[in-house]
């Protein structure tokens, strides 16, 4: 079976599950490999923060806000390394220490002292008395607060946040851990408590989901195709909803295209009902053979390749226009975007 996109709607809708079985044959999971995107930090330069942290507080001895932040200033990235020891987000360490130090420490500010750290993580930090540094101080007090004191008493159908092997009996289990190492068992099971790889995953989240949007922006541009690229939450005149692509522009649609990546089936069936909606707004008013703009889907991840009849209604709904990263490249000559070529 040719791809559904090579053959006419009548051979699509006839042969509708050998076209779902064309489909599934060249969808690829994208789940096993991440971008490091910009902020990445390297192991090497976060085990040289936590190295730096342990002699200034003379290996877990002497967790002070005053060592703790001497070390910060000139080893940026321990505060990051102090962040992993509490096992908060940044919102989530800005929230606490507002609390408990009565400095207020927004979540914006949280993210953008996390952040420009991990791009310049070995940059020094001036000690100037200015904003940044008295939230970066009440971060730190607050750190060493719930280091030292461990894990409150928690009724047992509860689990708190700090019962974890570094912070369990405050200062005494992190000494234990630097000195001893954790058992690889410890290891596992707060792993499957929070998912290995899950703050970089949410980090690099957009840059996942670029990789269809990159690959179709790159077939348009080398066709020299005009077209209009939307932004997130932006709105265009006719749709209630803005499609990723609309060529050649939001004034005259043609062709909408729609990028969608998504590694879990729930989320796909989504996609697909967001894509059957574009398709139905294409024939208001207009006879099925004759729509307003032609709908064409682009598509990735495992998650569209579980459900048969989650594809069936994309096919159905694009007339059979489904692409994925493997051919991508076939897009503009079997759709209406050869109209628009010009090279």
């Amino acid at each position: 079976m040719p791809f559904p996109f090579e053959v006419g709607f009548d051979e699509v809708q006839t042969n509708l599950d050998a076209c779902v079985d064309a489909v599934f044959g060249c969808l690829e999971s994208e789940f096993l490999v991440l971008p490091k995107g910009r902020g990445f930090v390297e192991f090497s330069t976060f085990e040289a923060g936590y190295e730096a942290l342990k002699r200034a507080t003379r290996n877990f001895t002497a967790v002070t806000p005053e060592r703790v932040m001497q070390v910060v200033s000139e080893v940026p990235i321990s505060l990051i390394v102090l962040r992993c020891m509490l096992g908060f987000t940044p919102p989530e360490w800005a929230y606490y220490a507002s609390r408990l130090t009565g400095v207020s420490v927004s979540q914006g500010a949280a993210r953008a002292i996390d952040r420009k750290i991990r791009i310049a993580p070995a940059a020094a930090l001036p000690r100037d008395g200015n904003v940044t540094e008295g939230r970066i101080h009440a971060l730190i007090a607050a750190a060493c607060h719930m280091l030292a004191s461990g894990v409150p008493e928690t009724s047992r159908d509860n689990l708190h946040r700090f019962d974890k092997a570094d912070t369990k009996a405050g200062l005494v289990s992190l000494q234990a851990l630097a000195n001893l190492g954790v058992p690889y068992s410890v290891l596992l099971y707060e792993r499957f408590l929070g998912r290995p790889f899950a703050g970089h995953r949410d980090s690099v989240s957009e840059l996942v989901g670029d990789i269809v949007e990159n690959a179709i922006e790159d077939v348009l541009s080398r066709a020299a195709i005009s077209f209009r690229k939307t932004r997130r939450a932006e709105r265009l005149p006719g749709f209630d909803q803005a499609p990723d692509f609309v060529v050649p522009n939001e004034f005259n649609p043609q062709v909408i295209i729609e990028a969608k990546l998504t590694e879990d089936d729930g989320t796909a069936r989504d996609k697909v009902t967001r894509v059957q909606h574009l398709a139905a707004l294409s024939l208001e008013g207009q006879s099925p053979h004759e729509p307003k703009f032609e709908v064409v889907a682009c598509i990735a991840g495992r998650g569209f390749g579980v459900r048969r009849e989650d594809m069936k209604k994309l096919l159905l709904s694009t007339r059979g226009k489904v692409f994925t990263l493997q051919n991508v490249g076939q897009m503009v000559e079997h759709t209406r975007l050869a109209e628009f070529r010009s090279r």
